[in-house]
């Protein structure tokens, strides 16, 4: 990660941070105030989030520093590890709201000061806003996976307070007694359906998933540009962190000198890193005919020739 990513990366981190304190602070009196679970259940999100927006930063902060002796490919899966972190205490958060809506239920409750939660919950949903904001910025600029987490979450904050908004007029207002506890229900399944997607993309970048396949279809397409290639195959992708990582093999013919194939591999890699930039490349050569894996697909498998079929 370059400094000025990384220091875009931090930056997003650090005012998470802020906002979190903030809203843990104001939450708490509300929920005090009001004796709401709606209001209860957003207090512990945030508290969730102050705690994930700390491993957020710690996250970005390893995965920012450079290639050593131990980590080669650098420290791009911090991120990663960072965001499964968060995804466990998303998903302890949803587990308390549930059973408080639930004991809410069974044994009635109500809610007061409706004028005071409220209050928050509009504070709150302005300091996510601009939260928001400056992530959505940092994450065009960065593709950190940890702060895309972090935007998850928070995204779901705004729905959250909405909800609390609904639950204490419904209640105090509407007369509706159970609006508070329903509300936390639908609080606890959107953050568990929130902690599945961000699990899925963290656990994606962990197991090194194969890049999306109109990505991976747009790097044939750049490299069958180049005619001196032939055979483009064992094409491996992958993404760790803020970067790509691809190899592959190609068909050259077995009388070039290794200069001149020396040559044509550096032209093709300047242009590929230029069309796919923040990407490792690394590629292989082999004598025109030469068979690696015969029988094995994966590895076997002429991308050229994929191509050509799809466009016919």
């Amino acid at each position: 990660m370059t400094d000025n990513r990384a220091r875009l990366a931090r930056s997003a981190a650090i005012a998470s941070i802020l906002v979190a304190v903030i809203l843990v602070a104001l939450k708490a009196w509300a929920s005090w105030k009001t004796g709401s679970t709606a209001m209860l259940g957003s207090l512990a999100d945030s508290a969730l989030d102050l705690i994930a927006s700390i491993a957020t930063l710690t996250g970005v902060w390893i995965a920012s520093m450079p290639a050593d002796e131990d980590h080669r490919f650098g420290h791009g899966k911090a991120e990663a590890l960072a965001a499964i972190f968060q995804v466990m205490l998303i998903a302890l958060s949803a587990f308390g709201i549930a059973a408080r809506a639930i004991t809410q239920l069974v044994d009635g409750g109500q809610t007061s000061a409706a004028e005071e939660g409220i209050a928050v919950s509009v504070i709150a949903i302005a300091l996510t806003f601009a939260l928001l904001g400056w992530q959505r910025y940092v994450m065009n600029r960065t593709r950190s996976l940890a702060i895309q987490t972090d935007h998850l979450h928070y995204k779901s904050d705004l729905f959250l307070n909405l909800a609390v908004i609904a639950a204490l007029v419904l209640d105090q207002f509407a007369g509706f007694g159970r609006a508070d506890p329903l509300f936390g229900l639908a609080i606890a399944a959107w953050l568990g359906w929130g902690a599945f997607t961000a699990a899925r993309d963290a656990v994606d970048d962990l197991m090194d998933r194969e890049w999306p396949e109109e990505k991976r279809l747009a790097f044939v397409e750049a490299a069958a540009r180049h005619p001196e290639l032939s055979n483009l195959h064992d094409l491996r992708t992958r993404t760790s962190g803020n970067r790509d990582f691809v190899q592959f093999h190609v068909d050259l013919p077995g009388a070039m000198t290794v200069e001149e194939a020396h040559d044509i591999i550096e032209r093709v890699e300047e242009d590929l890193c230029k069309r796919f930039p923040h990407m490792e490349l690394l590629i292989h050569i082999d004598p025109e005919g030469h068979v690696d894996e015969p029988g094995n697909l994966l590895v076997e498998e002429d991308e050229f020739a994929k191509l050509e079929q799809d466009e016919q």
